[in-house]
């Protein structure tokens, strides 16, 4: 969701923040805007329209600095109107017309917004907004004596909630602070003298290095509670207690954020993209994966595994999906008991903690903040056996997990997730495995037999994507629909889930799944022609039953929607339509099944004309709770 850029130097640094936020685009957002400290006062542009519309605005009101922020908003606290858009200014206290003295940008969520708003009011602070965000502005600007940093500092330490925050004041030109606390920021150094894209001495700050791509590889991870302080030549951060921190506790690393990677290239939007994608996205995440050890997940993964009785996983959305799938897997292949947990109800509820649990997080950016929320609150029970699935190796939850599996996905741009999908279950399966190994439950003969099948998933997801020109007929007949039920049994449940969610997401089609065997327990009653039914028929041990399952649909003159393996004796046939998969692919078959429910949503979602890749209220990496 919501984008931070920021930076001083010594040249109009506007169009490195404004080329920031369109490589921020992705993450989902309703406003933006860009504040610059010029000619000794403050300036700023904001939008409710695209970023595209924000720059238009900055060249016709001739705004530049050396000194300035920028972001995209995803609404929280009030409506997306210009007003509410960032940065936001205080001009100080009392009604008389004044310069603004900060302006601020803000990613997250102030809890004790109400209390703080009506305390500023009663020092004369007036408020053009409905945001948590003004809050902070003026609180900064009620604390300044001089020392931006000073004022920052305390001023956070008065904020309940999750924040990460960029400010700069009027009176300190060439001077950024920021600061974190539940949302990410990093800090970008500067390139020395010399460089072709940067220049000497000036620094950066940026809730994401993709913003950063092709100004600076140097970035320096902020952790919780840090605050730092940006200037010409030079920056210095501390701890929540104010600690000064070394380049020891504080590294700065070199991260390769390609701005290639988000290129459209052939395809009409990043979704497709990203749909055909996959092969290449499974080979590369399996790249490397000779044998099924648990060294895979890390050092010391093999004495952990041993120790382990249970496995706890913890996600949202479709990620939360994944692990669903993986539950089978470890029950079924590890004969591990497993539990999986929507991050957000986890750490709200009382729990009994098994100290020998592994607990999985399961995130594409490693930022989703309900969930290294949960990840934390497992930890405080004493869960210390953590393991991350992500596709962001310098994320915030591969550095706070003992363990970790980076997928290589590559960079996810639409905000409907399918190769981070497809890319975590790879993951996923091999967790399942090296679990299995460790236990002594997996032999050499089902070891070859796993990895054969896993190596054949790229060729075999080719062969999927081929059916596309089918699964656009079914988007002909879907895009009249308001509502759809989907089905599956076992494994698949949790792919007829996914699909549901996508269909919702991007297509605005109201859509839901349900075990297939709980027809008769509700759903039958919603059964009728105008209900689409979409049932996931894999060759597999429920087959018999699912079949029944649809009789009871089409006895109701539903209409079936049915992918099926070749073997399944399913036909077309007067409300039935099916699509018949290339091959059964056993316990793998979820990887498989869930591309033609993504390749439905998307060709629907075209259909109808809706914003595929940017669908209304929702955002690509959800950091705020």
């Amino acid at each position: 969701m919501c984008g931070i850029v920021g930076a001083v130097s010594t040249r109009n640094i506007v169009p490195i923040l404004v080329q920031g936020l369109q490589r921020l685009e992705y993450r989902g957002y309703d406003s933006c805007g860009v504040a610059v400290h010029a000619g000794g006062g403050l300036r700023r542009a904001r939008s409710t329209a695209r970023v595209a519309e924000l720059l238009e605005q900055i060249a016709a009101d001739h705004i530049e600095g050396t000194t300035g922020i920028a972001h995209t908003r995803w609404a929280t606290h009030g409506a997306p109107v210009v007003h509410n858009a960032h940065p936001h200014f205080s001009h100080g206290p009392g009604s008389a017309p004044r310069a603004a003295r900060v302006a601020l940008v803000h990613n997250g969520i102030i809890e004790n917004h109400d209390e703080l708003r009506a305390a500023l009011q009663a020092r004369g602070y007036a408020f053009a907004s409905q945001t948590d965000t003004e809050v902070i502005a003026h609180l900064v600007d009620s604390l300044y004596e001089g020392d931006l940093f000073e004022a920052v500092r305390a001023a956070v330490g008065r904020l309940h909630g999750a924040y990460a925050i960029a400010v700069f004041h009027k009176d300190e030109p060439h001077r950024v602070v920021g600061a974190r606390a539940g949302s990410p920021l990093i800090l970008g150094v500067g390139a020395t003298a010399g460089a072709s894209e940067s220049v000497d001495g000036e620094n950066f700050i940026a809730s994401d290095a993709m913003a950063l791509a092709g100004v600076t590889d140097q970035i320096v991870y902020l952790e919780e509670g840090d605050v730092v302080d940006l200037q010409l030549g030079r920056y210095w951060l501390v701890d929540r207690a104010g600690r000064r921190m070394t380049g020891t506790e504080r590294p700065v690393r070199t991260v390769h954020a390609h701005s290639g990677a988000v290129e459209l290239g052939p395809y009409r939007h990043y979704m497709q993209k990203e749909i055909f994608e996959q092969p290449r996205a499974i080979a590369d995440t399996l790249e490397g994966v000779q044998g099924i050890v648990p060294e895979l997940f890390g050092d010391g993964a093999y004495e952990v595994f041993k120790k382990i009785d249970s496995v706890l996983i913890l996600a949202c959305g479709t990620s939360y999906y994944s692990g669903c799938v993986a539950k089978y897997w470890l029950e079924a292949i590890a004969k591990i008991p497993t539990q999986v947990e929507i991050a957000s109800e986890y750490r709200y509820r009382e729990s009994v903690p098994n100290p020998n649990s592994l607990v999985v997080t399961i995130s594409q950016s490693g930022e989703t903040a309900d969930t290294l929320a949960a990840l934390r609150h497992a930890q405080g029970l004493g869960l210390r056996h953590t393991l991350a699935i992500c596709n962001v190796a310098t994320s915030a939850m591969v550095r706070e997990c003992a363990l970790a599996y980076v997928t290589r996905a590559g960079v996810e741009i639409g905000v409907a997730s399918t190769k981070a999908f497809t890319t975590q279950l790879a993951a996923l399966f091999l967790l399942t495995l090296a679990l299995a190994q460790a236990k002594g439950r997996l032999s050499d003969e089902q070891e070859a037999a796993h990895l054969k099948a896993m190596r054949h998933l790229p060729a075999a997801l080719s062969a999927v994507l081929a059916l596309e020109p089918q699964v656009i007929s079914w988007a002909e007949d879907f895009v009249r629909k308001e509502n759809a039920l989907f089905l599956g049994r076992g494994l698949h449940y949790p792919i007829a889930m996914e699909g549901a969610l996508k269909l919702k997401e991007i297509s605005y089609i109201h859509a839901e799944a349900y075990p297939a065997g709980e027809l008769k327990h509700g759903p039958l009653a919603l059964v009728t022609s105008a209900m689409p039914v979409v049932t996931v028929a894999p060759n597999d041990a429920l087959l018999e039953k699912l079949k029944s399952n649809m009789q009871e649909v089409h006895a109701r003159a539903g209409v079936l929607y049915v992918l099926a393996d070749a073997d399944t004796r399913i036909e077309s046939g007067e409300g039935i339509h099916v699509i018949r998969m290339p091959e059964h692919y056993g316990q793998l078959s979820p990887l498989l099944h869930v591309v033609p429910l993504q390749l439905l949503a998307y060709h629907t979602a075209v259909a109808r004309g809706t914003d595929v890749d940017k669908p209304r209220n929702l955002a690509k990496s959800v950091t705020v709770e």
